[in-house]
């Protein structure tokens, strides 16, 4: 059996790599109104928009004496003025203005964090900016493509992102946490696939000639007024490097050949999920549930985001109740089962991101103390 129990890849590990793209809010909660303060991977940011509409990611601390950015105002075509002294920055993070003086001090930075709107998310790069590289966000197509219909929310987990990315790599937790919905007893008893490369983790499972559990059968009745009779089921689970997941999901009318390709007799889902560590305790979770079914029905749309709300909601309480129990119990280690094997492909991944970030940052640690 493969050993799926790499150093570090426990429950003690909370870490989180800083060079990645992390979302940090939808793309409609970042305007010209206000500014949004966020913290990414442990970094305070002050965001907004300039006034072509270009996303903008400062660090939340001015300059002078630290008064956070997002408590003060947009100036100008694309600055922001501190709330406390009235100094301002521009987009690229430098001090455009002083008060009481001509003279600006050259050093009189912030940060400025690379941002790309992609996908319906403004999506921040809180590591090295020279590695931030726009080919290396997650796919999530289907968010912004015409051939798929749907909306989500985010939820503010009180617990580390790598148990929200457990979680969702192990969807066998259906069958007891979400038994009045989209749980079953097949999901347990059925086979998985795992394949992995160096930063994705695919887990496939099909679930064939079932009964429809109440979400999905739901779902064939909208797109299949009176459906009745048995269905294949599927859970294709993608995990994108550092903290994206897709889970292509659905079921479709039993032997019209949906493992072979052929979905046409039934509906189709992807759950789409985004993880945004805030710090090791706590994170971000943005996800949303897109059809490729009724796609102008504005009723579908709100029902399926309210359903998996409902869903969702059961997780959030399970994490929380896990994330109390990891710091009561700091000694424990976790034990792995069968079903964990993607979740510790994942965990492996994130573990190399994180150690290979360490031994550079060591590296430079030894040249400055060298000179």
């Amino acid at each position: 059996m493969t050993d799926l129990s790499p150093s570090g890849a426990t429950a003690k590990n909370m870490a989180f790599p800083l060079n990645a793209w992390y979302v940090a809010a939808w793309d409609h909660e970042v305007g010209r109104s206000e500014i949004v303060a966020r913290t990414i991977a442990g970094k305070p940011m002050a965001l907004y928009r300039t006034t072509d509409g270009r996303p903008v990611a400062l660090a939340d601390a001015c300059w002078h004496r630290l008064a956070p950015l997002s408590m003060g105002t947009l100036v100008g075509s694309d600055g922001v003025q501190c709330p406390y002294h009235g100094l301002q920055f521009n987009s690229a993070g430098r001090c455009t203005k002083m008060p009481a003086q001509e003279t600006i001090n050259p050093s009189a930075m912030v940060a400025s964090y690379p941002v790309v709107e992609r996908h319906r998310f403004i999506w921040v790069w809180p590591g090295d900016p020279t590695q931030a590289d726009p080919s290396t966000i997650p796919d999530m197509f289907q968010m912004d493509s015409p051939d798929w219909a749907g909306d989500g929310r985010t939820i503010d987990v009180q617990a580390n992102y790598q148990l929200v990315l457990d979680n969702l790599m192990d969807l066998t937790h259906e069958e007891f946490v979400h038994s009045s919905s989209i749980g079953q007893d097949e999901l347990s008893e059925s086979d998985f696939v795992v394949t992995h490369d160096e930063r994705t983790v695919t887990v496939s499972r099909w679930m064939l000639d079932i009964e429809a559990p109440p979400f999905w059968r739901k779902n064939m009745n909208d797109k299949f007024p009176g459906f009745s009779g048995r269905v294949d089921r599927w859970q294709i689970i993608e995990f994108q490097a550092p903290s994206t997941i897709r889970i292509d999901v659905g079921v479709a009318r039993a032997g019209t050949g949906a493992p072979d390709g052929d979905r046409s007799q039934g509906v189709n889902g992807f759950v789409m999920n985004t993880i945004t560590p805030i710090d090791e305790r706590t994170a971000l979770y943005f996800w949303a549930f897109m059809r490729d079914y009724r796609l102008d029905s504005q009723l579908i749309t709100t029902q399926l985001r309210e359903g998996v709300h409902g869903v969702f909601g059961e997780d959030e309480a399970m994490l929380t109740a896990q994330q109390k129990a990891i710091e009561a119990n700091p000694d424990h280690e976790f034990y792995n089962l069968n079903i964990d094997a993607g979740g510790m492909w994942v965990r492996r991944i994130i573990q190399r991101m994180v150690e290979a970030e360490r031994a550079i940052a060591t590296r430079g640690h030894i040249v400055g103390a060298g000179r």
